[in-house]
């Protein structure tokens, strides 16, 4: 495994992050295809013996029993807290980004991790209904108290980012050191502002769905997966682009058979080579982890990126949320 550091943070993570959506009590309204307590602590214990240290999780994946199910498998497991790099987001709660919604949150995020504090705490969207002052202000409060080492913020438009670091400076608060946006091979909407964005103030990428919510796991559109099957908000975020995207996947195959490695390979080296940090990876089973950190020793030539990229075209934003 290797190692970087999250902007100037000081916080040292494994080039491969869990995510931990992939973990909780399944529900109709949320995933149904989420992975329960015994086989959640069996992945995690697996991810740390290949080095992992990076689990990103939030307040309302599997209504909150994704953060549950992480703080008892590290306790089960044994897992020293400074071994372990923990983050979390809040916003799709009652209250959003309001100052008394965020020192809510992180309390409850707090109790159910089995932690005094978080390394990473992100904004999950924009609040449009908050002026940033607040959040920012909220979230600085966090750090001075030690309830969080640092801050991230996740899918939105370039220039709301730019707004919120701008009133951070201003103000003499804590900026966001991180960026969890939407990225991957079939999605690459934010290069054309927010990457730039987060590559002038030192922010580290720690995108989610690199592998497309598995699309560019496998041949084809769709297998016979659990998740592949009922999974909604995978279907809404790629299917309206699939004619499109399925001469990108095919790319990926030829990649991965000239090199002898699998399609999940070639996708997250791809993410490396872009200059990201940690793609956050969901997983179901063992092999998918091994796969993953594998991909960290794979190394991508300008030439496979250019013929990876090349079929790409413009996107429907999918991610940061349009004022209503």
């Amino acid at each position: 495994m290797k190692y970087a550091e999250l902007g100037n943070t000081g916080i040292t993570v494994s080039r491969i992050c869990v995510g931990g959506m992939s973990f909780g009590q399944p529900a109709e309204d949320f995933h149904l295809w989420t992975l329960d307590q015994e086989h959640t602590t069996a992945m995690i214990a697996h991810a740390m013996e290949l080095g992992v240290n990076f689990i990103d999780t939030a307040n309302v994946y599997s209504h909150g029993t994704s953060e549950a199910y992480i703080g008892k498998a590290l306790k089960q497991l044994g897992i020293k807290r400074e071994n372990v790099v923990l983050a979390s987001k809040v916003y799709f709660n009652e209250g959003k980004l309001k100052k008394e919604a965020i020192h809510t949150e992180i309390d409850g995020t707090l109790q159910r991790l089995g932690t005094e504090y978080l390394d990473i705490y992100q904004i999950h969207r924009f609040d449009y209904d908050t002026p940033i002052e607040e959040t920012m202000e909220a979230l600085d409060d966090l750090v001075r108290t030690g309830k969080v080492r640092a801050i991230g913020a996740s899918a939105m438009y370039g220039y709301q980012f730019h707004n919120m670091q701008i009133v951070a400076e201003k103000n003499g608060w804590t900026r966001f050191s991180t960026m969890q946006n939407h990225y991957n091979l079939l999605y690459r909407e934010d290069e054309r502002e927010l990457i730039p964005i987060c590559k002038q103030y030192g922010v580290s990428l720690i995108p989610y769905s690199p592998l497309a919510g598995g699309h560019l796991s496998h041949m084809g559109w769709t297998t016979q997966s659990k998740r592949s099957q009922t999974d909604k908000t995978i279907q809404k975020k790629y299917d309206q682009a699939m004619d499109n995207d399925l001469q990108i996947i095919n790319r990926v195959h030829e990649v991965a058979q000239a090199y002898g490695v699998s399609m999940s390979q070639v996708a997250l080296a791809w993410q490396f080579k872009k200059g990201v940090t940690a793609p956050i990876v969901g997983a179901t089973s063992m092999p998918h982890f091994d796969d993953a950190v594998a991909a960290v020793e794979l190394s991508l030539t300008n030439e496979d990126v250019t013929f990876l990229e090349e079929p790409y075209a413009r996107h429907k934003i999918v991610g940061a949320l349009p004022e209503e």
